[in-house]
């Protein structure tokens, strides 16, 4: 909305704002996009111009809503979903990420798998074996290493120091 509303004070009309892009039949002058850039900035938003931070962006996205947002994680590899999703192929995204971001795609995924794990841990409707089914561990035994390989605490730890915390806040 704030990007939508910015443009329209540009006196530019908007075809479509998406996450990562925005579509107008105008032309937009270069010091429009300076002044959009600007009114961005002090909303905490910043405009990307750039391809390369353009297609990271969109590789970050897929991962959150295919993590986060999704009710099942995919059936397919993870890589050739992303390079589906973004029909690109998966070798040339996953070259720009590590470059850009100085991690691979499959650290940052299994980064969001940890916070995913994390929040299931809390809400206590799932146990630790249905969480790894539902996150595609193959074992308990792998989805425990990998959270404190990331965390530095097991999840049975991770819980009971989330538990403690939350009695502590009620009793205040």
């Amino acid at each position: 909305m704030i990007v939508k509303e910015e443009l329209e004070k540009l006196g530019l009309t908007v075809s479509s704002v998406e996450l990562g892009v925005v579509e107008t039949p105008n032309n937009v002058s270069e010091q429009q996009l300076i002044d959009l850039k600007d009114n961005l900035f002090k909303s905490g938003l910043i405009v990307l111009d750039d391809k390369k931070s353009i297609l990271i962006e969109k590789i970050k996205a897929v991962i959150i809503e295919m993590i986060h947002y999704e009710d099942d994680l995919p059936k397919v590899n993870y890589s050739n979903y992303i390079s589906d999703k973004l029909a690109y192929d998966y070798t040339y995204l996953s070259n720009i990420f590590s470059e850009v971001k100085g991690i691979t795609i499959q650290q940052y995924i299994i980064q969001h798998k940890i916070e995913k794990v994390k929040e299931l841990l809390l809400y206590a409707e799932l146990n630790l074996t249905q969480i790894a089914y539902k996150m595609h561990y193959s074992s308990v035994g792998h989805l425990s290493a990998q959270f404190k390989k990331i965390t530095g605490l097991t999840p049975s730890f991770y819980k009971k120091l989330r538990e403690k915390r939350n009695n502590n806040l009620e009793d205040l």
